[in-house]
């Protein structure tokens, strides 16, 4: 096979492998470039301790192989990392995709030349296609803080999106976690079991919700096979990809006991559905605020002290304005006699020393092992590390400097023949992943077969990315989501990042709608360009 390729893809996690199969599927000349030694993804890189997917086994998979859902089966209601990333193996293995991916090779630059990408790896290699597709994941770019002193600490630190794969024995050491989002919520309870003494550092209180998780028996499993058409129908009708509608029960003319009936049943249900459970609860403060307050009375029952209660009771956000954790006994955590809580907005990080963390009250945490569950530049983060120069040389980071932008969140303005699985302007994280990624996918597919049989080149004009980031502002101003002024929905989490709010808010149905129609209409919001013959 030669460098010289009709698309490459960057990334082989659950958006690259599906890429490389559908094109190959179309006769395209396709290759993908993986920084990893392996397939996975997401799922290769965070093996933290507890890391697990927060949507069902059942549905956190693909749709496009009716034969392949059948042949695989769940141990778990929600799966681990290690059963995720043997799935995506499987999948690799099933369709035989490793031949058309390049491992352990990283991309440090990809340039468009007037005809051409023009991608460039660390190890020496150069590489030349006529479309570039990026699968790079939107929460791939660990975001360590830039905290005065770590490299003098003696102990070793870990961000929890970079973890070893021989994993780090915890085993009676003191071990600090910087951060209490969705990772922090996963790998607390965990580390606690095995740790000496756990501290948790927390700036934001989160609400969460149990998880509930138990093995899937196989009549379960057996009745989700049996039951697949009509479960991927309701995805794609979905506001956010998963198979069960938002209800239309209208809490504010429930009497008190069954409202509050009705969030005890949504609680012990647990999971994600939990928000799904009365209607409104992203559009309408009051509506947000019942839920909310169930569930700070969920954390009083359950923490023992009150003064640890209330200070991880989040007061500061509506609930699921930030991304909204499920958790298995995060809570209970904290009735442990080896887990101390640590409020860093009262008494914040002044540095890393040899021996620890030392507060801005001086106060000195000794520790053996620092853990940064820290996220993620989120969405743009993995795009801007590519190197990405467009038209005229026009870095990406540039292009951005006041903010991600995109058309569909599919492509960029200045950047012909260049596509996004799940890029900035998408619903991507507001969804569950697999059923976006899918649709992007298929779209994008569907798209370079267009350009492919008519020669032409694509790229969406500045008036229609003008015109969807309007959009995409409008749909999050209909919602409760950027109240949430620490989410790293608006990259509050990255110093110096601009504040944009980054997915798409409006839903997955009706996104996909406007998708559809994009292409029905013969693609107006990007321009086309007959080739340009080159002698």
């Amino acid at each position: 096979m030669g460098n010289d390729l009709d698309v490459v893809v960057i990334g082989a996690g659950f958006a690259g492998l599906y890429m490389i199969h559908r094109l190959r599927g179309l006769g395209i000349a396709v290759h993908g470039l993986e920084a990893a030694d392996g397939v996975g993804g997401t799922w290769f890189w965070n093996r933290y301790p507890g890391a697990r997917c927060d949507s069902e086994s059942y549905y956190y998979c693909y749709a496009f192989s009716r034969e392949l859902e059948q042949e695989w089966d769940w141990s778990e209601r929600y799966p681990g990392q290690a059963e995720i990333l043997s799935y995506l193996e499987h999948v690799a293995d099933r369709f035989d995709l490793r031949r058309s991916i390049s491992f352990s090779t990283t991309v440090v630059s990809a340039s468009w030349d007037g005809d051409r990408w023009v991608v460039d790896t660390e190890d020496g290699a150069r590489w030349t296609c006529r479309w570039l597709v990026t699968a790079v994941g939107c929460l791939s770019s660990a975001n360590v803080p830039d905290i005065p002193g770590l490299a003098s600490f003696a102990g070793t630190w870990h961000h929890t999106g970079q973890w070893p794969h021989e994993g780090v024995d915890v085993a009676g050491r003191r071990v600090g976690v910087v951060g209490t989002g969705s990772t922090g919520i996963q790998a607390i309870p965990v580390l606690a079991e095995a740790a000496g003494h756990l501290t948790v550092f927390q700036r934001t209180a989160n609400f969460s919700i149990p998880a509930r998780n138990a093995p899937l028996s196989p009549e379960e499993a057996a009745g989700y096979k049996a039951d697949y058409a009509a479960i991927r129908e309701v995805q794609q009708a979905s506001t956010n990809g998963h198979p069960f509608v938002v209800s239309d029960v209208d809490t504010l003319a429930l009497p008190d006991d069954e409202r509050r009936a009705l969030f005890e049943r949504a609680w012990e249900r647990g999971g994600l559905r939990f928000r799904a459970a009365v209607r409104d609860v992203l559009a309408d403060p009051a509506v947000n605020e019942q839920a909310s307050e169930f569930i700070r009375s969920k954390i009083r029952s359950t923490v023992t002290d009150p003064d640890v209660a209330e200070a991880l009771t989040p007061r500061d956000h509506p609930f699921a304005t930030k991304r909204p954790p499920i958790d298995t006994d995060y809570f209970e955590t904290y009735n442990r006699p080896d887990v101390s809580l640590v409020d860093v907005r009262a008494d914040p990080i002044a540095e890393i020393t040899p021996g620890g963390v030392r507060l801005a009250s001086g106060a000195e945490h000794p520790l053996d092992v620092l853990v940064f569950a820290t996220g993620f530049d989120a969405l743009s983060g993995p795009l801007l590390r590519l190197g990405l120069r467009g038209r005229d040389g026009l870095a990406l980071a540039d292009a951005w400097a006041e903010g991600a932008a995109t058309y569909l969140g599919l492509g960029v303005a200045g950047f012909p023949n260049l596509f996004t699985i799940t890029g900035p302007g998408s619903p991507s994280v507001l969804t569950n992943m697999p059923t976006s990624i899918e649709q992007h996918v298929d779209w994008i597919a569907d798209v370079v077969a267009h350009l492919r049989a008519h020669d032409l080149d694509a790229e969406p004009t500045p008036e229609a990315q003008a015109r969807w980031a309007d959009h995409v502002r409008e749909a999050a101003d209909a919602t409760l989501l950027p109240q949430a002024a620490s989410s790293w929905y608006l990259g509050a989490n990255v110093p110096g990042k601009p504040r944009v709010f980054l997915p798409y808010a409006g839903g997955f149905a009706r996104y996909r709608g406007m998708c559809d129609a994009e292409a029905q209409a013969g693609y107006p919001g990007f321009a086309l360009r007959a080739r340009r013959q080159v002698a």
